[in-house]
């Protein structure tokens, strides 16, 4: 048992957000859709399976860039250098892989929810590493949740809780320095 736990911290603590990837090359679209399918294991009270997925490759990552610009341009965002970074950012890598979590009417249950996509998010992410890809977790740009949700397919009020790039490595990335967590042990 000490074996396995000593291999996946080995995995956990090789994982690095990086988008030092090789743009050029692809990530088999069986790879990605494999790293979704990991990410369904996570635990998910309830059984809602609220995860969405849509892998966005070639020019969909264009397409989606000029989809959330447009989006920040209606939600009052004027300023041009960040409308222009959003057109271009999802070219940094060659697959994006966009997350989403769906919408539930119960406030409680869609909280719940989104931790569980955020833990398929982890798995997706360890997943990659083990695959030998570099992986970079990044958040919806403002006022374009709803506009970039559409884009992928997800149902009306979903959620979009990552935007995942995925590429192959052309660097490495050092590790960075954390701080021992606080645990308490609470016995009685």
């Amino acid at each position: 048992m000490t074996d396995s736990l000593d291999s996946f911290a080995a995995l956990a603590e090789a994982r690095r957000t990086s988008l030092l990837v090789d743009r050029e090359r692809a990530v088999p679209d069986e790879l990605a859709d494999r790293l979704c399918q990991l990410a369904t294991l996570a635990p998910n009270h309830k059984k809602t399976w609220p995860w969405r997925f849509a892998v966005v490759t070639r020019q969909g990552r264009r397409t989606l860039g000029e989809t959330a610009a447009a989006a920040m341009e209606t939600a009052g965002v004027n300023d041009e250098a960040k409308l222009e970074k959003t057109r271009s950012k999802y070219m940094r890598a060659p697959t994006v892989v966009v997350v989403g979590t769906a919408p539930n009417v119960d406030p409680h249950r869609h909280r719940e929810d989104r931790d569980a996509v955020a833990a398929a998010v982890q798995l997706l992410l360890l997943g990659a590493t083990a695959a030998g890809l570099s992986s970079f977790w990044s958040s919806c740009p403002f006022g374009a949740n709803d506009a970039v949700a559409a884009f992928s397919g997800f149902e009306p009020g979903t959620h979009v809780t990552a935007l995942v790039y995925l590429g192959w490595p052309v660097d490495d990335v050092p590790v960075p320095q954390r701080d021992a967590p606080k645990i308490n042990h609470v016995s009685t």
